[in-house]
């Protein structure tokens, strides 16, 4: 099952221009899985950060923010509402984000497995393995 559908912005990956009515985050970091993004209202975004025990590069912006993840990190895996999965790392534009979080490390990804089940604790919602 890909949730992108309902819950992601559909979207090829790339650069950081604009594309299709999304912007692409910019790759700060080299990315040899491909990049996808999860997004989580910003409510949500300091305690998710404090909970992960390593996060990659996040994106913020006044409503959403976004973790940076290898590609197909939605493939069997149904993430959460109200979670925006992001194919390609491109999300709305009308978000405009910013770089907030640069990791130590040569990868800009965050673990998915860890994103996940902190994201279903703090949406309320049980994990589900499709």
């Amino acid at each position: 099952m890909r949730s992108g559908g309902a819950h992601g912005v559909p979207g090829p990956g790339g650069s950081a221009a604009q594309r299709g009515g999304g912007v692409l985050l910019p790759a700060v970091r080299p990315a040899a899985l491909g990049r996808d993004a999860v997004g989580v209202p910003a409510v949500h975004g300091f305690r998710l950060l404090s909970r992960l025990p390593r996060s990659g590069c996040v994106f913020a912006s006044a409503d959403w923010w976004w973790w940076i993840v290898p590609a197909g990190s939605d493939h069997d895996l149904p993430w959460p509402r109200p979670v925006r999965y992001a194919p390609g790392a491109v999300v709305p534009d009308a978000d405009r984000p910013r770089l907030i979080n640069f990791p130590e490390g040569t990868t800009p990804y965050t673990p998915p497995i860890p994103l996940y089940l902190v994201v279903c604790q703090l949406t309320g919602t049980a994990p589900a393995w499709a």
